[in-house]
């Protein structure tokens, strides 16, 4: 019986350990200058030209150019151990990503979360209101959508094997549905 549970658990750690993992490659990761922050980018652009970063944040718009390829404007975040964008943490400013080929701006709608790793191209100013904003400017070398999570209620009650109702599904055992409370996870 022991060997059963170890090999249960390990094999379900290998299972789970890939879900925690970073989501830019270790050769990005690896080029890209820790040391870096983007303020220090912001501020002058073209003298960081050619060093690869790693950003992430809320996209703002997507803009498909006439030549087939699209420039991504995202509001900056700082990113968490695994490379998502912390929407809890302030912003420092905007960046653009420019991609070679196609997105659809529906898919890079506003509002979704992005992670990039890519290297700095300089600098592009474009209106934000009536100011003239410059824009830090960064080619993609992989991109990464986060997933959009939201909870949905769950529709009816049901009765549990004790006789009263409650939402949720009825194996839980719990009064109001247990660690679900009657609502599921869904992916948009």
């Amino acid at each position: 019986m022991r060997h059963r549970v170890f090999w249960f658990l390990l094999l379900s750690s290998f299972l789970i350990l890939p879900a925690c993992a970073h989501v830019i490659s270790k050769d990005l990761r690896v080029a890209a200058d820790p040391h870096l922050s983007f303020r220090q980018i912001g501020h002058d652009p073209n003298a960081y030209r050619g060093r690869t970063v790693i950003w992430g944040g809320e996209i703002i718009d997507t803009i498909n150019q006439g030549d087939g390829s699209t420039l991504v404007e995202v509001l900056e975040r700082p990113l968490g151990w695994r490379g998502e964008p912390d929407r809890s943490s302030p912003s420092e400013g905007r960046f653009l990503i420019q991609d070679e080929k196609y997105l659809d701006p529906y898919i890079y709608r506003k509002g979704r979360e992005i992670t990039v790793a890519g290297e700095i191209l300089g600098e592009r100013k474009r209106p934000v209101g009536q100011t003239d904003y410059r824009y830090p400017l960064i080619s993609n070398k992989q991109l990464y959508l986060w997933p959009v999570y939201y909870y949905a209620p769950y529709p009816h009650s049901y009765y549990g094997p004790w006789g009263y109702p409650y939402p949720g599904y009825p194996w839980w055992g719990y009064p109001y549905g247990g660690w679900g409370f009657g609502f599921h996870y869904h992916f948009r």
